[in-house]
C-alpha cells in the first residue's frame, strides 16, 4: 500500500493523487514516515497551488499526518517550501481550507527550527489580520485558538518578539480581551504577558492604550485560574514601570477586592505577584495612621498588614477570616 500510495503521488495524475492523499491520513505513524523518505511532501506541497478545494483539503490532512509528532518531518515540510504556498490557503475563500491551514502552521510553528522561517515569509501580519473583528467572527473558536497559540509559539523566539509589536499585536490583543469568549480571552492575556515582559515599547502601549487597565482588571476579577494570572502579571509590570502614573489609574478601576482574593486563592505564580501589586498600590503615607481615614481605607491597611504577617500562619488570621475581610471590602 505505501508503495503504491508513493507512486501515485509522485506520478499519478490529479485523481490519483487525490485518492493517494486521502490514504495518508489513515497510514500509521511509522509508515507516514517512510513515504516522507521517499519524496511525498514535494507534490503535497504542489497539491496546494491548484484551484480545487477538495484536492487542497485532502493534501492538507495528509501533510498534518506526516508532520504530526515528528520534528523532522516538520523541517522537512518547511524546507520543501510549504509556507509560502500555506499563507496564499490562509487568504482562500474557504473557511475549512483557511482552518485547515492555520492548525498546518501552528503544527509547523511547534518546532524550534522553523521559527523564524515562518516569520520571514510574512506570517504574523496575516494572523494578525485574521484575528481582527471581521476574520475574527467569521472562524470558529479553534481556529482563533490555533492562531493564538501560533503567535504564542513564534513569540517564544526573542527575536520575533519585535514583529508581533510593530504589527499591531498588543492593540489585536486587548481588543479581544475586551470582546472574546473565556478560551479566546486566556490565550491572548498569556501571550500579551510575553509580549510587554519582553518589549518595553509593547509594555508601553499596552499601559497607554484606553481601556486596557479596566479590561485588565476585568479578567483579574473574571478570568479563570491561569487568565487571572497572566492578568495580574501584566498589572504588575505597568505599575512598576511608573508607579506614580498608574498606581490610581489601577485603583480607580477597582482592583484592590479582585487582587487580595487572589492572593488567597490564586495560582501559587498569581498570590506572589498580586501581594507584590497590592504592596505599590498601598499609600504608604498614611500607614499607621488611622484616624479621619475612610472605613475601606483603614480595612484596606489591616487587610495588607496581616497578609505580609502570613495568612494562615500562627501570627496572621486565617484565611475564612481574610476572605469574610475582603468580602467587607468590596461593599
Amino acid at each position: 500500500m505505501e508503495e503504491m500510495v508513493v507512486e501515485a503521488l509522485l506520478f499519478g495524475d490529479k485523481q490519483a493523487q487525490l485518492l493517494a492523499a486521502r490514504q495518508v491520513a489513515q497510514f500509521s505513524t511509522k509508515q507516514r514516515h517512510n513515504i516522507a523518505e521517499k519524496g511525498v511532501v514535494p507534490p503535497l506541497i504542489l497539491m496546494l497551488s491548484t484551484d480545487d478545494y477538495e484536492v487542497i483539503e485532502a493534501a492538507l490532512f495528509a501533510l498534518l499526518s506526516i508532520a504530526f509528532r515528528s520534528e523532522r518531518n516538520k523541517m522537512l515540510i518547511a524546507k520543501s517550501g510549504a509556507i509560502p504556498v500555506i499563507l496564499d490557503v490562509l487568504q482562500c475563500e474557504n473557511e475549512v481550507l483557511v482552518e485547515l491551514g492555520v492548525a498546518f502552521l501552528l503544527t509547523l510553528s511547534s518546532c524550534a527550527s522553523n521559527k523564524l522561517a515562518i516569520a520571514a515569509s510574512g506570517t504574523i501580519p496575516l494572523l494578525l489580520e485574521l484575528l481582527n473583528s471581521q476574520s475574527y467572527n467569521s472562524m470558529s473558536l479553534q481556529a482563533n485558538l490555533d492562531i493564538l497559540s501560533t503567535l504564542h509559539n513564534l513569540s517564544t523566539c526573542h527575536q520575533l518578539i519585535p514583529s508581533v509589536v510593530s504589527y499591531g499585536g498588543v492593540a489585536t490583543l486587548l481588543g479581544l480581551i475586551n470582546l472574546a469568549s473565556e478560551l479566546v480571552i486566556e490565550k491572548a492575556v498569556a501571550l500579551l504577558e510575553n509580549l510587554v515582559s519582553s518589549s518595553r515599547i509593547a509594555l508601553e502601549e499596552a499601559a497607554g492604550t484606553g481601556g486596557a487597565i479596566q479590561c485588565l482588571v476585568e479578567a483579574l476579577e473574571e478570568g479563570s485560574r491561569q487568565c487571572k494570572e497572566h492578568a495580574v502579571a501584566i498589572l504588575l509590570l505597568i505599575c512598576d514601570s511608573c508607579r506614580e502614573r498608574y498606581r490610581g489609574m489601577i485603583l480607580r478601576e477597582g482592583a484592590t477586592a479582585a487582587l487580595l482574593q487572589l492572593s488567597v486563592d490564586g495560582t501559587r505564580r498569581a498570590r506572589d505577584k498580586a501581594k507584590r501589586l497590592l504592596l505599590l498600590l498601598r499609600d504608604c503615607s498614611n500607614c499607621g495612621q488611622t484616624t479621619k481615614q475612610p472605613k475601606n481605607v483603614v480595612l484596606l491597611e489591616q487587610i495588607m498588614r496581616q497578609i505580609e504577617q502570613g495568612v494562615g500562619e500562627p501570627a496572621g488570621m486565617s484565611v475564612a477570616l481574610l476572605e469574610e475581610m475582603i468580602s467587607k471590602l468590596r461593599t
